[in-house]
């Protein structure tokens, strides 16, 4: 079995959504001064790759620790959308692929963007669904979905309608994957564990995928 790591690192310097504050990595003790080595750390909880619970944008929604643990793992289904850069996923083709979708609890969508992280390049034209697509999608028993860029939503968006239609459906949405291309198709598994915070509307999270 190979593990591959479907995570970005944390660091000081690394991408944010908008004007969201940088995560800020204190070092408060050394072994020098003080015999071991300790930091702090601060950063929100949609930082990096993470997870977003449906109480993220809907109201009454659940957080993260009112799911099972085995929620956030399970088969995975990878489809390269990479080709429709700048525009929307288009139903018409999600629906070639309904059969793979059936099967799989979480649709990863391979945009490639994951590829241009810590550039400004990675903050637009990115393809989203469109909300036929995204409502379709709802139909079947899928966990999640996840992306490897910064939002679901164009990054411009007030209304944020993929992210009420997906987490309203009581689905996880999971932003900012990398490496997706060591991925096969099927044949594999997901695993999208978050920090065990009360009231979680999101975690930062080590993604991780079992081929």
């Amino acid at each position: 079995m190979q593990i591959i790591d479907l995570s970005h690192e944390i660091h000081d310097q690394m991408t944010v959504f908008g004007e969201t504050e940088k995560p800020k990595i204190i070092r408060k003790n050394t072994i020098e001064d003080d015999g071991y080595n300790l930091h702090e750390l601060n950063f929100n909880s949609h930082t990096g790759t993470h997870v977003d619970a449906p109480n993220h944008m809907v109201k009454n929604g659940k957080h993260l620790d009112d799911f099972a643990l085995d929620y956030f793992m399970g088969s995975g289904f990878m489809l390269r959308v990479g080709q429709f850069k700048g525009q929307e996923i288009p139903l018409a083709f999600l629906k070639n692929y309904a059969s793979e979708i059936q099967k799989a609890d979480f649709l990863i969508l391979n945009s490639g963007w994951y590829k241009k992280w810590e550039s400004k390049a990675y903050h637009s034209s990115y393809p989203v669904l469109s909300e036929e697509s995204a409502r379709w999608l709802t139909q079947f028993k899928l966990k999640g979905i996840g992306l490897d860029y910064i939002s679901i939503d164009p990054v411009d968006s007030q209304d944020v309608p993929l992210h009420h239609i997906i987490l309203g459906a009581g689905m996880l949405i999971i932003e900012n994957l990398n490496n997706l291309d060591a991925l096969p198709e099927n044949n594999f598994m997901i695993q999208c564990l978050p920090l065990k915070v009360n009231k979680a509307d999101g975690s930062t999270s080590r993604v991780v995928a079992f081929v």
